[in-house]
């Protein structure tokens, strides 16, 4: 017996797994340690995996061999999770409510980015030095880089009709500025993510060439907002998006917004 732990502590391997489980989970799916779905468990995956199950304090542990793939699991961020308070999760009904029709449609938000994604980012930059493959495998997008309900806690929805993205914000204890209140460069964060994701949708491949913020209000720290982008016009590769960020119950304007980007030319090294 105590061989048999001796080699499962042996296994090269990393430790994942629900914890407080009675037995091992049925099936041969796996689950990355840093992924998990809004229910506690780890996120599945469809890869085959022959890991080992051992009992640990908490309930069942998994034991699997390390993978060198570049491919991972995507988990949708942009769903509810224990962090979000009331307003949050009320706007976020409210919007999948109006989803129902299709007139709107919600985003989903993902950690990483794919390798597809990436190498199609590359055609636009054929001149840009090669990124060593070690630190681009430990590549997150910002906004998605903080523990649950620390950072940015968001979602997004988009109304292909009317040309308008809408994000429900709800800024984190670790986004902070002057004591109580949001920083002004993580709503900037934001601004630039609603406005971005609007033209994107519209006209493909685009980068930001101009974001221009007039901030009215500083944001309450840990409050809800909704950002607000539409589309303007389009001149050639130029997409013009526009925004403002206010609060729930739309009596406070806290930030207005103008932007510009550009579509990315393949022909071209820069937008």
């Amino acid at each position: 017996m105590l061989r048999s732990y001796v080699y499962l502590l042996r296994t090269p391997g990393v430790l994942c797994g629900p914890l407080g489980g009675a037995s091992p989970p049925a099936g041969d799916s796996w689950a990355l340690p840093a992924e998990r779905n809004r229910k506690g468990t780890p996120a599945l995956g469809s890869l085959r995996d022959v890991g080992l199950w051992s009992a640990g304090r908490g309930g069942w542990l998994r034991l699997r061999p390390r993978s060198y793939s570049s491919e991972v699991v995507h988990v949708d961020h942009s769903l509810p999770n224990p962090s979000w308070s009331k307003d949050m999760r009320l706007i976020f009904d409210q919007f999948m409510k109006k989803s129902e029709d299709s007139s709107w449609k919600r985003l989903p938000s993902y950690k990483f980015t794919s390798s597809k994604r990436l190498e199609e980012v590359k055609t636009f930059f054929p001149d840009a030095k090669p990124v060593k493959e070690e630190p681009l495998s430990q590549a997150r997008l910002f906004p998605r880089s903080f523990e649950e309900g620390l950072g940015f806690e968001y979602a997004m929805f988009h109304n292909h009709v009317e040309n308008r993205t809408v994000c429900i914000l709800q800024g984190g204890p670790y986004l902070q500025g002057i004591p109580g209140f949001l920083h002004g460069g993580a709503i900037a964060t934001m601004i630039d993510s609603t406005v971005g994701m609007c033209a994107l949708i519209t006209g493909g491949a685009v980068m930001t060439a101009n974001l221009n913020i007039n901030f009215r209000r500083p944001i309450p720290l840990c409050s809800v907002v909704v950002i607000n982008s539409q589309l303007d016009k389009i001149e050639g590769r130029k997409l013009f998006v526009s925004c403002n960020v206010q609060s729930v119950d739309e009596k406070t304007l806290y930030s207005e917004a103008t932007s510009l980007f550009v579509k990315l030319d393949p022909k071209k090294s820069s937008p």
